[in-house]
């Protein structure tokens, strides 16, 4: 029998929609759940048993090992999850996959399939799809999803060619299975390969089954397969984790390093552990050995896969502290002084597989980057206007025309971030703040543009060797201590993100501001008058102290947007719904 180029097309499309399949249904129970998977992951502590128990159940809500653990390595990226948290939880995302092999095990190889209801479901996912209630419409994506995984799985066990009819077909799989246990090695390879190319050990693990159903495998290389995916299975959060900062990087190896040494110990008892399932099987589960025959390998390979994972979350839980210990060896943080000068979004990263509210906790996280940018900025302002020597005073100003460029940087990639997510679908509240973090990205901006104004005029008075007399220096002294009160109010109101704050010390700081701005304009004026006037002075003390006051209102104008009342949130929600 051959396998025309149709045949192969016929395989891969099937594949395509089992794997799309999955992805909508895990989006779709992610937006289902939305600030309620938050919530579940909020509930971890030190404690690395509980830890174990979110990644188990988060997991097996959303029906993706991956999803979770490049939720996982987000969350340390945005110093949410500490590393030794983060490896619980990738523990217990371990054993929560094997619900998926559970569900096509039962639902897509038993004598009831959902495959003859896939339509059913399809059908009934529509109305909902349709639905003007954001909850409707996340859960008729996940029915939707679920009914074509299960249509890619027929479709798939329907296309893929039955070799029993033809065993000499299967002549080079069974001389790379008699090789002894260098064969066992060769299919743990041939498993992460097959991983990495789908990019779904859920994929990986169908492919299995139907291969073991249609008799081309038998179960001890079955068993190496799904040996292969679990490191597969860890390409995707290390992808993820590329783009993030050393402590994501970390969490990912972390992935790794766990799924690697369980391998490790298994290949050490892998004839005895095959044995101890096949005992099983036939005792408890009633049902002929999986080495003799076929039908039972489906049942065994499940087995096989639950235990694993959750004898080696057993073994390797009381290792965490040294599997951190080792992760952090092989990824060191990178030296905040050789950072000082690059910025750069450090906790956007990869949207593989990224729900909006996640996406949200990582833009808040950058904006507060922002915000510490412009306030650098600023300290390098009271160096250049308080510099002695020419160096200390050309140094300050290029790093402030150096940190403004910086600023537009960020609002541009924070912006086009927030544009990109905003052609999603999102919910009110979301919505509202991606609004809200627009502006912010603005007025952050604003501030940076502000900061090199006033940086330009105080070049120039050095330039024209003008200088402020004694009252002048005070009076800017006097403004800038209040600004720069106001930037530590902005910043830690960035800290805690949208919806959150309170108003009451950054009015206050406002009010202080404005009254002093109106004693220099008074001052300002009646110093107009003398005859002995530096006007060409004048006029650029005029000039840095309106920028300053002009900055103070920027600052405040992003402490509204994070209260929420420099719009009306009411018709945002409205206009979403």
């Amino acid at each position: 029998m051959q396998l025309g180029i149709l045949d192969l097309l016929a395989i891969l499309g099937s594949l395509g929609i089992f794997i799309y399949g999955m992805k909508v249904m895990s989006e779709g129970i992610q937006n289902l759940a939305g600030d309620q998977l938050k919530n579940i992951l909020g509930y971890m502590t030190t404690n690395r048993f509980a830890g174990v128990a979110t990644g188990f159940v988060t997991t097996s809500l959303i029906q993706s090992s991956s999803a979770t653990t490049v939720m996982i390595v987000s969350f340390v990226n945005a110093g949410l999850l500490s590393l030794r948290q983060a490896i619980g939880v990738i523990m217990g995302a371990n054993i929560g996959t094997t619900i998926t092999a559970v569900l096509i095990t039962v639902f897509g190889f038993s004598k009831f399939s959902v495959s003859d209801y896939t339509l059913v479901v399809i059908a009934l996912s529509l109305p909902l799809m349709f639905s003007k209630k954001s909850n409707l419409k996340s859960l008729g994506e996940f029915l939707f999803g679920f009914g074509l995984l299960f249509m890619g799985l027929d479709m798939l066990k329907g296309n893929v060619p039955d070799l029993k009819s033809n065993p000499d077909a299967l002549a080079w799989i069974q001389n790379i299975s008699d090789m002894g246990y260098a064969s066992v090695i060769i299919f743990v390879f041939i498993g992460t390969l097959i991983t990495v190319i789908v990019q779904s050990s859920s994929a990986a693990m169908a492919i299995t089954l139907i291969m073991c159903e249609q008799g081309w495998i038998e179960f001890d290389v079955a068993a190496a397969l799904v040996l292969g995916e679990n490191i597969g299975t860890t390409i995707t959060a290390n992808i993820a984790a590329m783009v993030g900062n050393s402590y994501a990087k970390r969490a990912a190896r972390a992935h790794f390093i766990f799924n690697i040494f369980g391998v490790l110990w298994m290949l050490a008892l892998y004839h005895p552990f095959l044995n101890m399932i096949d005992y099983f099987v036939v005792k408890y589960m009633q049902i002929p050995s999986p080495f003799t025959e076929a039908s039972s390998v489906k049942w065994a390979l499940t087995i096989f896969h639950i235990s694993f994972n959750i004898i080696n979350t057993l073994l390797l839980i009381w290792f965490v502290p040294f599997i951190e210990k080792t992760v952090i060896r092989l990824v060191p943080v990178r030296s905040e002084d050789k950072e000082d000068d690059q910025f750069k979004l450090e906790y956007i990263g990869s949207d593989i597989m990224r729900t909006p509210e996640l996406s949200l906790i990582e833009v808040s996280k950058e904006l507060s980057r922002f915000g510490a940018l412009t306030k650098k900025m600023f300290n390098k302002l009271k160096v250049q206007r308080h510099s002695k020597r020419s160096a200390d005073f050309e140094g300050a100003y290029n790093k402030i025309q150096k940190y403004e460029e910086a600023t537009d940087s960020f609002e541009e990639e924070i912006t086009a971030y927030l544009v990109k997510l905003s052609e999603g679908r999102l919910n009110a509240d979301t919505s509202a703040k991606v609004v809200i973090m627009h502006s912010v990205a603005n007025d952050l901006e604003r501030i940076g543009d502000s900061i090199l104004d006033i940086s330009k005029n105080i070049n120039r008075l050095y330039k024209k060797k003008l200088k402020l007399d004694d009252k002048q220096n005070k009076r800017l002294d006097d403004l800038s201590s209040l600004v720069e009160e106001a930037f530590d109010i902005m910043l830690e109101n960035l800290d805690k993100g949208t919806f959150s704050i309170d108003l009451k010390d950054a009015r206050k700081k406002e009010q202080e501001i404005n009254k002093l701005r109106k004693k220099l304009r008074k001052a300002q004026m009646r110093v107009i008058e003398d005859p002995t006037y530096e006007v060409k002075t004048g006029i650029l003390f005029r000039d840095i102290y309106q920028g300053l006051e002009h900055m103070a209102d920027q600052i405040f104008s992003v402490n509204l947007a994070l209260a929420g009342e420099k719009f009306d949130l009411d018709e945002i929600l409205e206009d979403d719904i």
